[in-house]
Parts: structure tokens; sequence; C-alpha cells
């Protein structure tokens, strides 16, 4: 006749997966969010990039004053992402001549992105430019 494993009931492990769980899961979420910040990061500040650039290209038109190209970039990242991302810029036109003696239109915005938790508040500066050659009257 073969013997049982005789089996001792331990009651001190019990309800340690719970807690396993509980401590596991605040890391993996902690580390979703910030990849989700970084993510928002880089597409907030690519939309602001492209955003100065084709203000920058309206501004240097030739009939088009070069301070339009601050206004013209603002309304772009509204549209691309949301008015409260764009009232967080601050964007600046203006002419420069570079060493070549072009005349170069250059948009200037700086902010902050927002972040995905609202008690973190605008951690993460951005600052961007755009440039365009002037056209000629």
């Amino acid at each position: 006749m073969a013997r049982r494993p005789v089996r001792i009931d331990d009651d001190s492990e019990r309800g340690s997966a719970v807690v396993d769980f509980v401590l596991v899961s605040v890391l993996i979420v902690t580390l979703l969010l910030a990849v989700l910040q970084v993510a928002v990061y880089v597409h907030v500040r690519n939309v602001v990039t492209a955003s100065a650039q084709a203000g920058a290209r309206y501004a240097a038109n030739a009939d088009v004053d070069s301070a339009a190209g601050a206004g013209h970039t603002v309304e772009i990242v509204a549209r691309a992402t949301s008015v409260q991302t764009a009232e967080g810029l601050a964007c600046s036109s203006a002419e420069e001549v570079d060493a070549t003696g072009l005349t170069l239109v250059v948009v200037r915005c700086t902010g902050a992105v927002p972040a995905l938790l609202a008690a973190l508040g605008n951690l993460l500066p951005l600052e961007v430019t755009g440039r365009a050659v002037k056209e000629a009257a």
C-alpha cells in the first residue's frame, strides 16, 4: 500500500498573490503611462515643428507680412492637436538675414507639452524653429 504525502496547511502565504499582483500592476501601469507620455511628446513636437515650417513658408510669400507666420502657426497647431496646446505656445515671427545674404522668415515657438496626468503640470518644455526664404516683392 502506497503512502499518501501528508499535506501541511501553511496559512502564512495566504493572500500574498493579491499583494504581488497589486505591486506589479502599479509598476506596469506607471511604465505604460511613461511610454504614452513619450509618444504624446514626440507627436506634439513633430506637429509644432511642421506647423512652424508651414507658418514660415506662409509668411515668406511676397504679398504677406512676415509677422503673420506666428498666427498662422498657432492656427495650424490648434487644428492638428487641440486649442489648449495651441494656447500654451508662444510663437514669434521675424525676418533675419543669414550668412549668405538671403532674407529668411523665422518662426520660433516655445511652450510645454501637456502631461497625461494633470497633476504633473507642464513638465516637458518645447522649443522649435521654422525657416523659409522670403520672396522678393
